[in-house]
């Protein structure tokens, strides 16, 4: 599996068979560089604009943007799992939806943007391999609140997404900086992830994909 961070939330992730999931597109007032994306199925996990611009996706994709099981081609399974995008039930923002993407024996959880969580929530992700979450604050989990729910969730890998960054310095969003010192780590971005089931275990606990931009 590779998985390469394009920038905010917006993921590709490419089995060895060559099936492409886009997680949670961005538009073009987050600040990253717009590109056209060929891919075969995308997640969204709520409808803002910043993770909801399907319009950037090439052919005819499945759009995946509701809780449910789908399952967009054969060893590849999609679940997704309602939350919510606030700590007051979606008063403020809405709702919400994980997807957990399991193929090639890997279970990969995007957050999308939770905005909190529970251990009955937890629990209903079972076993997460990849856990792609969250850190930046305001409108997410914070990196505190992203420390404590891995420690619960005790996923095997995490990868952070949603923070402050030169090209959105403006946001009201925490830089990446804390959440690495929450989790007493040192990481240098890498340009992509490339990872199988058997390797996992040789990984680093938690790593930084540059963006694309």
């Amino acid at each position: 599996m590779l998985i390469t961070h394009h920038g905010h939330s917006e993921f590709l992730i490419e089995t060895a068979e060559g099936f492409r999931i886009l997680t949670d597109p961005y538009d073009d007032h987050v600040g990253y560089g717009m590109r056209e994306v060929e891919c075969d199925a995308v997640t969204v996990s709520h409808g803002h604009g910043d993770h909801s611009y399907t319009k950037k996706v090439s052919g005819s994709a499945q759009i995946v943007d509701a809780a449910g099981s789908f399952a967009p081609a054969e060893g590849v399974k999609i679940t997704g799992i309602p939350c919510f995008h606030d700590d007051c039930g979606g008063a403020k923002r809405g709702p919400n939806v994980i997807y957990i993407i399991e193929a090639e024996g890997l279970r990969v959880a995007h957050f999308g943007d939770i905005g909190a969580w529970d251990e009955e929530l937890l629990k209903k992700l079972g076993k997460i391999d990849i856990a792609l979450i969250p850190v930046g604050g305001f409108f997410t989990i914070d990196a505190e609140s992203a420390k404590q729910m891995i420690d619960v969730l005790k996923p095997r890998m995490v990868i952070p997404m949603h923070y402050r960054t030169d090209v959105n310095a403006g946001w009201p969003i925490a830089p990446l900086e804390g959440f690495l010192k929450a989790m007493n780590a040192v990481c240098m971005p890498m340009p992509l992830l490339r990872v199988t089931a058997g390797d996992l275990s040789q990984q680093p606990r938690v790593a930084v994909l540059a963006d694309k931009d």
